[in-house]
Protein backbone atom coordinates (compact mmCIF):
# COMPACT_ATOMS: atom_id res chain seq x y z
CA UNK A 1 0.00 0.00 0.00
CA UNK A 2 1.43 3.30 -0.97
CA UNK A 3 1.99 5.39 1.40
CA UNK A 4 0.14 3.91 4.26
CA UNK A 5 1.95 4.97 7.87
CA UNK A 6 1.72 1.70 9.11
CA UNK A 7 4.18 0.71 6.80
CA UNK A 8 6.04 3.85 6.69
CA UNK A 9 9.47 3.38 8.84
CA UNK A 10 9.67 4.29 12.62
CA UNK A 11 12.95 6.06 13.37
CA UNK A 12 14.33 6.10 16.64
CA UNK A 13 17.87 7.75 17.73
CA UNK A 14 19.44 4.79 17.31
CA UNK A 15 17.25 2.59 15.33
CA UNK A 16 15.31 2.04 12.17
CA UNK A 17 12.38 -0.22 12.03
CA UNK A 18 10.85 -0.76 8.81
CA UNK A 19 7.15 -0.71 9.65
CA UNK A 20 4.48 0.40 12.78
CA UNK A 21 3.96 -2.80 13.80
CA UNK A 22 5.67 -4.50 16.69
CA UNK A 23 5.23 -7.81 17.92
CA UNK A 24 4.92 -7.52 22.07
CA UNK A 25 6.49 -9.62 24.80
CA UNK A 26 5.55 -13.46 24.64
CA UNK A 27 7.80 -16.12 25.14
CA UNK A 28 11.21 -17.04 22.83
CA UNK A 29 11.41 -20.06 20.75
CA UNK A 30 13.61 -19.92 17.89
CA UNK A 31 10.96 -21.05 15.65
CA UNK A 32 8.13 -19.39 17.49
CA UNK A 33 10.42 -15.70 16.97
CA UNK A 34 10.84 -16.75 13.05
CA UNK A 35 7.01 -17.26 12.83
CA UNK A 36 6.00 -13.85 13.69
CA UNK A 37 9.10 -12.62 11.72
CA UNK A 38 7.20 -14.00 8.54
CA UNK A 39 4.38 -12.36 9.42
CA UNK A 40 5.47 -9.19 8.57
CA UNK A 41 6.03 -7.22 12.20
CA UNK A 42 8.87 -4.42 11.63
CA UNK A 43 10.64 -5.80 15.58
CA UNK A 44 9.95 -8.17 18.17
CA UNK A 45 10.13 -7.58 21.90
CA UNK A 46 11.14 -10.85 23.36
CA UNK A 47 9.57 -12.20 26.20
CA UNK A 48 10.40 -11.27 29.71
CA UNK A 49 14.14 -11.98 29.95
CA UNK A 50 15.67 -12.31 33.52
CA UNK A 51 19.07 -11.06 34.05
CA UNK A 52 19.31 -13.13 36.98
CA UNK A 53 17.95 -16.57 37.41
CA UNK A 54 16.17 -15.45 40.74
CA UNK A 55 14.20 -12.89 38.81
CA UNK A 56 12.62 -15.72 36.70
CA UNK A 57 8.48 -15.38 36.63
CA UNK A 58 8.24 -19.07 35.05
CA UNK A 59 11.37 -21.67 35.05
CA UNK A 60 10.94 -22.24 31.18
CA UNK A 61 11.35 -18.43 30.27
CA UNK A 62 14.77 -18.16 28.24
CA UNK A 63 17.30 -16.15 30.78
CA UNK A 64 20.53 -13.90 29.61
CA UNK A 65 22.19 -14.04 33.77
CA UNK A 66 25.25 -15.93 32.16
CA UNK A 67 27.56 -15.89 29.26
CA UNK A 68 26.75 -19.13 27.94
CA UNK A 69 23.21 -17.64 27.05
CA UNK A 70 24.46 -15.54 24.63
CA UNK A 71 25.04 -18.25 21.85
CA UNK A 72 21.53 -19.30 22.02
CA UNK A 73 20.07 -15.57 21.76
CA UNK A 74 22.54 -14.94 18.53
CA UNK A 75 20.68 -17.47 16.96
CA UNK A 76 17.68 -16.48 17.56
CA UNK A 77 18.32 -13.01 16.74
CA UNK A 78 20.06 -14.28 13.37
CA UNK A 79 16.80 -15.76 12.59
CA UNK A 80 15.00 -12.96 13.01
CA UNK A 81 17.13 -10.58 11.29
CA UNK A 82 16.92 -13.56 8.17
CA UNK A 83 13.34 -12.07 7.52
CA UNK A 84 14.26 -8.12 7.38
CA UNK A 85 12.86 -8.26 11.07
CA UNK A 86 14.31 -6.28 14.57
CA UNK A 87 14.93 -8.07 17.50
CA UNK A 88 14.45 -5.83 20.80
CA UNK A 89 15.19 -8.02 24.13
CA UNK A 90 13.36 -7.29 26.90
CA UNK A 91 15.08 -7.48 30.31
CA UNK A 92 13.15 -7.65 33.52
CA UNK A 93 13.08 -9.10 37.16
CA UNK A 94 10.33 -10.40 38.28
CA UNK A 95 10.64 -9.00 42.06
CA UNK A 96 7.66 -10.25 44.47
CA UNK A 97 5.45 -11.37 41.23
CA UNK A 98 6.68 -14.81 40.83
CA UNK A 99 4.36 -17.00 39.71
CA UNK A 100 6.12 -20.31 39.46
CA UNK A 101 10.28 -19.75 41.11
CA UNK A 102 11.74 -22.86 40.00
CA UNK A 103 13.55 -25.68 41.43
CA UNK A 104 16.57 -23.28 41.89
CA UNK A 105 14.73 -21.17 44.11
CA UNK A 106 13.68 -23.44 46.43
CA UNK A 107 14.99 -22.96 49.88
CA UNK A 108 15.60 -26.09 51.69
CA UNK A 109 16.11 -24.03 55.22
CA UNK A 110 12.61 -22.51 55.12
CA UNK A 111 10.31 -22.87 58.34
CA UNK A 112 7.15 -24.67 57.20
CA UNK A 113 4.41 -23.60 54.99
CA UNK A 114 7.50 -21.80 53.55
CA UNK A 115 9.14 -23.40 50.19
CA UNK A 116 10.88 -20.56 48.41
CA UNK A 117 13.69 -17.85 49.13
CA UNK A 118 12.20 -14.59 48.65
CA UNK A 119 13.12 -12.97 45.21
CA UNK A 120 14.51 -8.78 45.89
CA UNK A 121 11.52 -6.67 45.43
CA UNK A 122 10.96 -2.84 46.57
CA UNK A 123 9.07 -3.91 49.92
CA UNK A 124 8.45 -6.82 52.02
CA UNK A 125 4.64 -6.69 51.70
CA UNK A 126 2.65 -9.93 49.11
CA UNK A 127 1.51 -8.25 46.27
CA UNK A 128 -2.76 -8.00 46.53
CA UNK A 129 -3.72 -10.80 44.30
CA UNK A 130 -2.19 -14.10 44.23
CA UNK A 131 -0.22 -12.96 48.01
CA UNK A 132 3.42 -13.53 46.37
CA UNK A 133 6.38 -12.49 48.69
CA UNK A 134 9.39 -10.75 48.18
CA UNK A 135 12.00 -8.64 50.26
CA UNK A 136 12.92 -5.67 50.29
CA UNK A 137 15.87 -5.28 49.03
CA UNK A 138 18.99 -3.49 50.61
CA UNK A 139 21.07 -0.41 49.47
CA UNK A 140 24.08 -2.62 48.52
CA UNK A 141 21.71 -5.22 46.84
CA UNK A 142 19.84 -2.55 44.70
CA UNK A 143 23.48 -1.63 43.38
CA UNK A 144 24.02 -5.46 43.04
CA UNK A 145 20.37 -4.74 40.55
CA UNK A 146 21.84 -2.50 38.82
CA UNK A 147 24.64 -4.39 38.02
CA UNK A 148 23.08 -7.30 36.84
CA UNK A 149 20.99 -5.43 34.59
CA UNK A 150 24.10 -3.62 32.94
CA UNK A 151 25.50 -7.08 32.42
CA UNK A 152 22.19 -8.51 30.84
CA UNK A 153 22.56 -5.12 28.29
CA UNK A 154 26.11 -6.04 27.29
CA UNK A 155 25.51 -9.61 26.78
CA UNK A 156 22.66 -9.13 24.42
CA UNK A 157 24.75 -6.56 22.86
CA UNK A 158 26.98 -9.41 22.26
CA UNK A 159 24.38 -11.54 21.11
CA UNK A 160 23.56 -9.08 18.30
CA UNK A 161 20.17 -7.07 19.60
CA UNK A 162 19.34 -4.75 17.87
CA UNK A 163 17.96 -3.03 21.36
CA UNK A 164 16.73 -3.75 24.75
CA UNK A 165 13.72 -2.45 26.27
CA UNK A 166 13.45 -2.70 30.75
CA UNK A 167 10.58 -3.90 31.75
CA UNK A 168 8.88 -1.21 33.74
CA UNK A 169 5.38 -1.75 33.96
CA UNK A 170 2.92 -4.54 34.73
CA UNK A 171 3.56 -5.19 38.34
CA UNK A 172 7.13 -6.38 37.89
CA UNK A 173 10.29 -5.38 39.91
CA UNK A 174 10.75 -1.66 38.35
CA UNK A 175 6.42 -0.81 38.96
CA UNK A 176 7.44 -2.22 42.83
CA UNK A 177 9.94 0.34 43.16
CA UNK A 178 7.84 3.28 40.62
CA UNK A 179 4.09 2.34 42.66
CA UNK A 180 2.83 4.72 45.05
CA UNK A 181 0.69 1.91 46.12
CA UNK A 182 3.35 -0.94 46.37
CA UNK A 183 6.80 0.90 47.76
CA UNK A 184 6.82 1.59 50.99
CA UNK A 185 10.37 2.66 51.66
CA UNK A 186 11.53 5.42 53.45
CA UNK A 187 15.09 5.54 52.19
CA UNK A 188 16.46 7.54 48.70
CA UNK A 189 14.47 4.47 46.66
CA UNK A 190 11.01 5.44 48.46
CA UNK A 191 9.14 8.06 49.11
CA UNK A 192 8.19 10.80 46.70
CA UNK A 193 8.27 10.04 42.85
CA UNK A 194 11.82 11.14 42.25
CA UNK A 195 12.33 8.65 45.03
CA UNK A 196 10.82 5.73 43.60
CA UNK A 197 12.07 6.44 39.94
CA UNK A 198 15.31 6.66 41.27
CA UNK A 199 16.26 2.58 40.77
CA UNK A 200 15.15 2.97 36.71
CA UNK A 201 16.95 6.25 36.57
CA UNK A 202 20.34 4.17 37.83
CA UNK A 203 19.54 1.53 35.80
CA UNK A 204 19.37 3.59 32.56
CA UNK A 205 22.39 6.23 33.24
CA UNK A 206 24.72 2.76 34.17
CA UNK A 207 23.80 0.87 31.19
CA UNK A 208 24.52 3.92 29.02
CA UNK A 209 27.61 4.50 30.39
CA UNK A 210 28.84 1.16 29.62
CA UNK A 211 27.07 0.59 26.03
CA UNK A 212 27.46 3.83 24.86
CA UNK A 213 24.57 5.94 23.08
CA UNK A 214 24.46 3.49 20.39
CA UNK A 215 22.24 0.58 21.67
CA UNK A 216 18.41 1.65 21.59
CA UNK A 217 16.57 1.11 25.28
CA UNK A 218 13.40 1.38 25.87
CA UNK A 219 11.28 2.08 28.79
CA UNK A 220 8.05 -0.12 29.26
CA UNK A 221 6.11 1.62 31.63
CA UNK A 222 2.55 1.36 33.22
CA UNK A 223 1.68 4.61 32.53
CA UNK A 224 -1.88 4.70 35.20
CA UNK A 225 -1.44 1.61 37.95
CA UNK A 226 -4.68 1.37 38.80
CA UNK A 227 -3.75 -1.01 41.75
CA UNK A 228 -7.27 -1.07 43.19
CA UNK A 229 -8.71 -2.45 40.04
CA UNK A 230 -9.85 -5.73 41.82
CA UNK A 231 -10.18 -4.45 45.45
CA UNK A 232 -11.38 -1.31 45.40
CA UNK A 233 -10.51 -0.35 49.36
CA UNK A 234 -6.75 -0.58 47.88
CA UNK A 235 -4.59 2.95 47.16
CA UNK A 236 -4.59 3.59 43.16
CA UNK A 237 -1.32 3.75 42.56
CA UNK A 238 0.26 6.56 40.44
CA UNK A 239 -1.91 8.21 38.01
CA UNK A 240 -0.36 8.93 35.01
CA UNK A 241 3.34 8.61 34.84
CA UNK A 242 4.49 11.73 32.22
CA UNK A 243 7.24 12.63 34.79
CA UNK A 244 9.06 9.32 34.87
CA UNK A 245 8.66 9.42 30.92
CA UNK A 246 10.61 12.26 30.85
CA UNK A 247 12.92 11.34 33.35
CA UNK A 248 13.70 8.45 31.29
CA UNK A 249 14.54 10.41 28.34
CA UNK A 250 16.35 12.26 30.15
CA UNK A 251 18.55 9.50 31.88
CA UNK A 252 18.94 8.27 28.15
CA UNK A 253 16.03 6.55 27.07
CA UNK A 254 15.62 6.04 23.13
CA UNK A 255 11.57 5.56 23.41
CA UNK A 256 8.16 4.93 25.54
CA UNK A 257 6.37 2.02 25.84
CA UNK A 258 3.10 2.69 27.16
CA UNK A 259 0.99 -0.11 28.93
CA UNK A 260 -1.13 -0.46 32.24
CA UNK A 261 -1.55 -1.96 35.25
CA UNK A 262 0.45 -2.72 38.47
CA UNK A 263 0.02 -6.87 38.38
CA UNK A 264 -0.33 -9.16 36.23
CA UNK A 265 -2.43 -10.40 35.07
CA UNK A 266 -4.67 -7.39 35.48
CA UNK A 267 -8.22 -6.67 34.35
CA UNK A 268 -6.67 -3.74 31.96
CA UNK A 269 -4.11 -6.06 31.16
CA UNK A 270 -4.58 -7.78 29.47
CA UNK A 271 -8.06 -6.62 28.78
CA UNK A 272 -10.83 -8.81 27.98
CA UNK A 273 -12.66 -12.02 29.71
CA UNK A 274 -11.39 -14.03 32.63
CA UNK A 275 -10.95 -17.32 31.24
CA UNK A 276 -12.72 -18.87 34.66
CA UNK A 277 -12.54 -22.33 33.24
CA UNK A 278 -9.04 -22.69 31.89
CA UNK A 279 -8.18 -20.91 35.20
CA UNK A 280 -10.38 -24.07 37.25
CA UNK A 281 -8.03 -26.31 35.40
CA UNK A 282 -4.88 -24.94 35.39
CA UNK A 283 -4.33 -22.21 38.43
CA UNK A 284 -3.53 -24.87 40.75
CA UNK A 285 0.05 -25.20 39.14
CA UNK A 286 0.78 -21.98 41.42
CA UNK A 287 -0.55 -22.94 44.45
CA UNK A 288 2.70 -22.86 46.51
CA UNK A 289 3.55 -19.68 45.39
CA UNK A 290 1.49 -17.13 47.45
CA UNK A 291 -0.55 -17.27 50.35
CA UNK A 292 -4.18 -15.65 48.41
CA UNK A 293 -3.39 -18.44 45.26
CA UNK A 294 -5.76 -21.16 47.58
CA UNK A 295 -8.62 -18.40 47.90
CA UNK A 296 -8.65 -18.00 44.63
CA UNK A 297 -8.45 -21.53 43.36
CA UNK A 298 -11.68 -22.21 45.98
CA UNK A 299 -13.28 -18.62 44.26
CA UNK A 300 -12.67 -19.91 40.87
CA UNK A 301 -13.74 -23.77 41.50
CA UNK A 302 -16.80 -22.82 43.55
CA UNK A 303 -18.16 -19.24 43.55
CA UNK A 304 -16.52 -18.10 40.39
CA UNK A 305 -19.28 -15.65 39.89
CA UNK A 306 -18.11 -13.59 42.76
CA UNK A 307 -14.62 -13.61 41.79
CA UNK A 308 -15.55 -12.32 38.37
CA UNK A 309 -17.82 -9.60 40.08
CA UNK A 310 -14.61 -8.34 41.53
CA UNK A 311 -12.64 -9.02 38.71
CA UNK A 312 -14.70 -6.83 36.06
CA UNK A 313 -15.44 -3.70 38.48
CA UNK A 314 -13.14 -1.31 35.96
CA UNK A 315 -13.95 -3.08 33.01
CA UNK A 316 -17.26 -1.43 32.57
CA UNK A 317 -16.57 0.30 29.72
CA UNK A 318 -15.82 -2.61 27.16
CA UNK A 319 -18.09 -4.85 28.76
CA UNK A 320 -22.10 -5.29 27.87
CA UNK A 321 -24.53 -7.91 30.11
CA UNK A 322 -21.12 -8.89 31.45
CA UNK A 323 -19.26 -10.00 28.04
CA UNK A 324 -16.47 -8.29 26.22
CA UNK A 325 -17.60 -6.44 23.38
CA UNK A 326 -13.92 -6.71 21.29
CA UNK A 327 -14.56 -3.18 19.78
CA UNK A 328 -14.15 -1.76 22.64
CA UNK A 329 -11.17 -3.18 23.95
CA UNK A 330 -9.15 -2.34 20.99
CA UNK A 331 -6.50 0.62 21.74
CA UNK A 332 -7.79 1.22 25.55
CA UNK A 333 -4.41 2.42 26.14
CA UNK A 334 -4.42 5.32 23.38
CA UNK A 335 -5.36 8.38 25.22
CA UNK A 336 -2.76 7.05 28.09
CA UNK A 337 -0.18 7.16 25.28
CA UNK A 338 -1.56 10.68 23.90
CA UNK A 339 -0.74 12.07 27.26
CA UNK A 340 2.90 10.36 27.16
CA UNK A 341 3.80 11.80 24.12
CA UNK A 342 2.96 14.85 24.41
CA UNK A 343 5.30 14.47 27.59
CA UNK A 344 8.15 13.42 25.38
CA UNK A 345 10.28 13.99 22.39
CA UNK A 346 10.84 10.17 21.93
CA UNK A 347 8.83 8.12 20.16
CA UNK A 348 6.26 6.04 21.88
CA UNK A 349 4.55 2.94 21.30
CA UNK A 350 1.42 1.55 22.82
CA UNK A 351 0.25 -1.82 23.70
CA UNK A 352 -3.77 -2.36 23.64
CA UNK A 353 -5.32 -5.47 21.78
CA UNK A 354 -4.65 -3.75 18.58
CA UNK A 355 -5.73 -5.59 15.78
CA UNK A 356 -7.52 -3.33 13.41
CA UNK A 357 -5.91 -1.50 10.59
CA UNK A 358 -7.79 1.68 10.81
CA UNK A 359 -7.77 1.75 14.67
CA UNK A 360 -3.96 1.80 13.91
CA UNK A 361 -3.54 4.05 11.62
CA UNK A 362 -5.89 6.60 12.71
CA UNK A 363 -4.36 6.81 16.14
CA UNK A 364 -1.14 7.38 14.36
CA UNK A 365 -2.18 10.19 11.99
CA UNK A 366 -4.08 11.76 14.88
CA UNK A 367 -0.63 11.79 17.07
CA UNK A 368 -1.34 9.26 19.66
CA UNK A 369 1.56 7.23 19.23
CA UNK A 370 3.92 6.30 16.86
CA UNK A 371 3.51 2.68 16.51
CA UNK A 372 2.03 -0.26 18.38
CA UNK A 373 3.18 -3.97 19.80
CA UNK A 374 0.93 -6.46 19.85
CA UNK A 375 0.67 -10.20 21.12
CA UNK A 376 -2.44 -11.68 21.83
CA UNK A 377 -3.50 -10.31 18.01
CA UNK A 378 -0.12 -11.98 16.59
CA UNK A 379 -0.73 -15.55 18.37
CA UNK A 380 -3.95 -15.53 16.90
CA UNK A 381 -3.01 -14.46 13.84
CA UNK A 382 0.79 -14.26 13.27
CA UNK A 383 0.86 -13.18 9.67
CA UNK A 384 -1.70 -10.15 10.29
CA UNK A 385 0.93 -7.44 9.01
CA UNK A 386 0.55 -9.26 5.75
CA UNK A 387 -3.66 -9.00 5.99
CA UNK A 388 -2.85 -5.10 6.94
CA UNK A 389 -0.82 -4.72 3.86
CA UNK A 390 -3.09 -6.36 1.42
CA UNK A 391 -5.38 -3.59 1.80
CA UNK A 392 -7.68 -5.76 4.55
CA UNK A 393 -8.85 -3.90 7.64
CA UNK A 394 -8.97 -7.14 9.94
CA UNK A 395 -7.99 -10.80 9.70
CA UNK A 396 -10.99 -13.36 8.78
CA UNK A 397 -10.79 -14.54 12.56
CA UNK A 398 -9.64 -12.03 14.69
CA UNK A 399 -8.58 -12.40 18.54
CA UNK A 400 -11.46 -12.66 20.52
CA UNK A 401 -10.10 -11.78 23.76
CA UNK A 402 -11.20 -14.67 25.66
CA UNK A 403 -7.56 -14.55 27.14
CA UNK A 404 -6.81 -18.66 27.22
CA UNK A 405 -3.50 -18.33 26.39
CA UNK A 406 -2.72 -16.57 29.52
CA UNK A 407 -3.65 -19.40 31.94
CA UNK A 408 -3.07 -21.95 29.54
CA UNK A 409 0.62 -21.07 29.27
CA UNK A 410 0.86 -22.22 32.96
CA UNK A 411 0.88 -25.87 31.60
CA UNK A 412 0.81 -25.98 27.89
CA UNK A 413 2.85 -24.41 24.96
CA UNK A 414 2.07 -21.11 24.42
CA UNK A 415 -0.62 -20.22 21.61
CA UNK A 416 -4.48 -19.49 20.86
CA UNK A 417 -7.35 -21.84 22.85
CA UNK A 418 -10.14 -20.11 21.05
CA UNK A 419 -12.08 -22.79 19.63
CA UNK A 420 -14.25 -20.44 17.79
CA UNK A 421 -11.67 -19.85 15.76
CA UNK A 422 -11.16 -22.97 14.48
CA UNK A 423 -13.15 -25.04 12.38
CA UNK A 424 -12.19 -28.44 14.82
CA UNK A 425 -10.17 -28.53 17.91
CA UNK A 426 -7.68 -30.67 16.17
CA UNK A 427 -6.80 -28.17 14.26
CA UNK A 428 -6.58 -25.77 17.10
CA UNK A 429 -4.11 -28.28 18.91
CA UNK A 430 -2.13 -28.60 15.39
CA UNK A 431 -1.86 -24.89 15.36
CA UNK A 432 -0.28 -24.77 19.02
CA UNK A 433 2.22 -27.78 18.36
CA UNK A 434 3.36 -25.99 15.51
CA UNK A 435 5.83 -23.77 17.18
CA UNK A 436 7.82 -27.01 17.60
CA UNK A 437 8.26 -27.83 13.95
CA UNK A 438 11.51 -28.47 12.28
CA UNK A 439 13.43 -28.19 15.99
CA UNK A 440 13.25 -32.20 16.35
CA UNK A 441 16.35 -31.74 13.69
CA UNK A 442 17.72 -28.43 15.06
CA UNK A 443 21.58 -28.60 16.34
CA UNK A 444 20.21 -26.07 18.56
CA UNK A 445 16.93 -28.46 19.70
CA UNK A 446 18.92 -29.48 23.40
CA UNK A 447 19.85 -26.09 24.18
CA UNK A 448 16.06 -25.04 23.57
CA UNK A 449 14.61 -27.38 25.95
CA UNK A 450 17.21 -26.22 28.29
CA UNK A 451 16.88 -22.47 28.22
CA UNK A 452 13.35 -21.69 26.93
Amino acid sequence: MDRDILFEPIRFRNLEVRNRLFRSSTRARIHFERRFARGGVGAIISSHVPVHISGRILPNYATIDRDDRIDFWHDVVEAVHAESCKYILQLSMSGRQQDLPGVENLDPHAPPGSFYRRPLSSTDSRDSFHGLAGRAATRTEIKQLVQWFVDGTERARRAGVDGIELHSGNGYLFTQFLSSAINDRTDEYGGSLKGRAEFLLEVIRAIRDKVGDGLFLMVKLSAVERDNAIFRWRKRGNTLSAQIAQWAETAGADAIHVSTGSIFPHPRNPAGAFPIKTAQRTYGTILASGNRTLLNYLLFRYLPQLFLWFWQQSQADFLQDGKVVPERVEGLNTEDARAIKAAVTIPVLCTGGFQTADVIRHAIQDGAFDGVTMARSLLANPDLPKVFAEGRNKPERPCTYCNRCLLEVLDNPLGCYEPQRYNSHQEMIADIMSIFENECSSPQAAELDVVS
